[in-house]
């Protein structure tokens, strides 16, 4: 029984310490793409498209289900061509994930008229009649969508309006330019940056203190470390071995030369 217990713990371990490597990996990718516009234009040649038209997803009724169709970047430049419009357009879509594999995943809403895009929007009709799907709005789907699909549409939607919102400088009134990925807006005339919202937490927020380097070191050598201590030269806990957090902490303190955590 014991035997069985320590096999089962340990194949647990490893599937836990598999997948913390495999969002690891998937989180500094995503970063790179953020970061880099050259390495985002290159993912966008073997990426997938989502559609949006009006900030509602192109969908497919599958018996009682819909689901979720996507395009390749060829694909959608075939789309664009018989509805009259520029590939330019895809200069419009926003990252909004990746794959285990790194297949970034796009979304592009073909509906929305964008300051930095010379073509005009599409007609719903037109598209559905070409891509055999419907565009429907995300909060009348969501039932009927699984959850990981849910999630991303979710994602991608709130990104694709943030975008629209975000179109013109709030100081300057000049029309802001988003980069590739579409993870900030820059506004041209005076270099003023804009990033999609996020949500904090005040509470964390308080919370929050910066250590050295040393002293996370001396953290991790302490012989237990997670527990938050009462008293010592350091007052504070870290995140047990397999939480996220922890090997992220790992990873930067192995490699000092980094000048701040991973994102």
């Amino acid at each position: 029984m014991s035997l069985y217990y320590m096999t089962a713990c340990r194949r647990k371990s490893f599937w836990c310490s598999r997948l913390l490597s495999t969002y690891i990996t998937k989180t500094r990718y995503l970063f790179e793409l953020k970061e880099d516009d050259d390495a985002c234009k290159e993912a966008q040649q073997t990426g997938a498209f989502y559609l949006f038209h009006n900030l509602s997803p192109l969908l497919q009724k599958s018996e009682h289900q819909y689901l979720l169709p996507q395009y390749s970047l060829v694909e959608l430049e075939k789309l664009l061509g018989k509805l009259g419009q520029d590939t330019q357009r895809i200069e419009d879509s926003v990252l909004i994930g990746c794959s285990e594999q790194h297949e970034a995943w796009f979304a592009l809403d073909l509906g929305l008229n964008n300051s930095s895009s010379m073509s005009a929007s599409l007609q719903k009709p037109e598209m559905e009649a070409e891509l055999k799907g419907s565009f429907i709005e995300l909060r009348k789907a969501l039932f009927r969508l699984n959850v990981k699909d849910a999630s991303l549409l979710s994602t991608a939607q709130a990104l694709l309006r943030w975008h629209d919102a975000h179109q013109f400088c709030s100081r300057s009134g000049q029309p802001t330019k988003k980069n590739v990925a579409g993870s900030k807006r820059v506004c041209p005339s005076n270099k003023i940056i804009y990033y999609p919202q996020i949500q904090v937490n005040l509470r964390e927020l308080e919370a929050a203190a910066w250590f050295s380097h040393d002293e996370v070191v001396m953290a991790l050598k302490r012989n237990d470390p997670y527990t938050k201590p009462q008293k010592g030269p350091f007052p504070f806990w870290l995140p047990p071995k397999l939480a996220i957090a922890h090997q992220l902490i790992k990873e930067w303190v192995e490699k000092p030369t980094c000048p701040s955590l991973p994102v």
